[in-house]
């Protein structure tokens, strides 16, 4: 039994690697030196998980960051995430050591953000236009809950100006208002493209053409690109559902303790031990959730434009499927769900923004002499 599972054990990793983007899959060797906490490992798993996280959080991947740089950021989006083990924290910035711990993060990460599962939508070949929507309740992630521990690198400052708080705010709704008017331009854009190839699909549900499709039309050669996008995309689909079936071997592999093992490798199998529990715990959640599914839409839907004076029901989402329509989405209907969200989630934030504000003003009463000027609402 234990000679087949370590037979399995290449299968599993080999698997997880090839599930990966293919510009950020590492070595499985890898994997072995990052569990017997070999330094040479420890650079490699740093540019892994800062090519990831990069593609969760931004969208691309920059390479010309310095490692110090990169570093940083993961630290900065694993702290985000929730994670609050202060070993990884105190790993130097020089990414010299601390591959074992690099290895517990990154499994962590298998676990509590589905980092393959979020790595694939976001890496997904989009052949039509689409947007992403979710109207499900208590979907927030952990971190935006409320939580009063300072990170691990902060507490080395003992203060913050209050001026460039401020810098920020303001390069946030610069930025934010930026957004807003690109994303505007290009909803123009695609109506346009939609209006002007209605009737022009052979998929007569949809009646017209998305962007990749006419570009197509301009360029066809450039199908070929496509194609090799989504073969890339199929085989890293094979290489996960079979991760899938060899997740337990790779746990377990992470988990079986020798006869003599020092405190730190006892400490860190105890950590995976956490996180295997945590992994059978959220798969009853799963299971309990998918028997109580509720009615919201989540996840990428497809644009399909409607005239106004069309026989059929104006819609202009539907789900991203091979399957039949099944259920078409009103625009106007669903701009007004998403205001009573709006609405929802701005009396939740007066309510947290009235509880600071009572806060401070406990605190200001221990201040003898000190004036506070609370701030102008708007």
């Amino acid at each position: 039994m234990r000679s087949g599972r370590a037979g399995a054990l290449p299968a599993a990793i080999g698997a997880l690697c090839r599930a990966l983007p293919p510009g950020s899959r590492p070595a499985p060797e890898i994997f072995r030196l990052a569990k017997f906490d070999r330094p040479q490992a420890s650079l490699e798993i740093w540019r892994l998980l800062y090519s990831l996280l990069k593609q969760i959080h931004e969208g691309g991947w920059t390479e010309p960051d310095t490692i110090g740089t990169q570093i940083r950021f993961v630290k900065s989006v694993l702290w985000y995430h929730g994670y609050g083990r202060p070993e990884f924290y105190q790993l130097p910035s020089d990414g010299s050591l601390g591959s074992r711990e690099l290895l517990l993060a990154f499994s962590w990460l298998l676990n509590r953000i589905s980092l393959l599962e979020q790595l694939l939508t976001v890496n997904r070949v989009k052949i039509g236009d689409e947007t992403s929507v979710c109207t499900c309740e208590g979907n927030l992630p952990n971190s935006w809950k409320s939580r009063t521990e300072i990170a691990p690198e902060a507490r080395l400052k003992s203060e913050v100006d209050v001026r460039y708080l401020q810098w920020l705010n303001g390069r946030l709704r610069f930025q934010w208002r930026s957004l807003h008017v690109d994303h505007q331009e290009q909803c123009k854009l695609l109506y346009k493209i939609h209006s002007y190839t209605v009737g022009c699909h052979i998929d007569q549900t949809i009646g017209h053409f998305s962007v990749t499709e006419t570009d197509f039309i301009r360029q066809p050669d450039s199908y070929k690109q496509v194609l090799q996008l989504l073969e890339s995309e199929t085989s890293r689909l094979e290489a996960f559902l079979e991760w899938k079936r060899l997740e337990p071997v790779y746990w377990h592999w992470m988990v079986k303790s020798r006869e003599r093992q020092l405190p730190d490798e006892r400490e860190f199998c105890a950590a995976v031990r956490t996180i295997t529990e945590a992994v059978e715990l959220k798969l009853s959640d799963l299971k309990y959730h998918c028997a109580h599914k509720k009615n919201g839409m989540h996840g990428p839907y497809r644009l399909v434009f409607k005239d106004k004076h069309s026989a059929s029901k104006t819609g202009f989402l539907r789900p991203v499927s091979k399957k039949p329509i099944t259920n078409v989405v009103n625009a106007t209907e669903m701009i007004s769900e998403l205001q009573m969200q709006e609405a929802k989630l701005e009396r939740e934030l007066k309510r947290l923004q009235e509880e600071c504000r009572h806060k401070l003003d406990q605190m200001a009463e221990g201040l003898a002499g000190v004036i506070c000027i609370p701030p102008m609402k708007k």
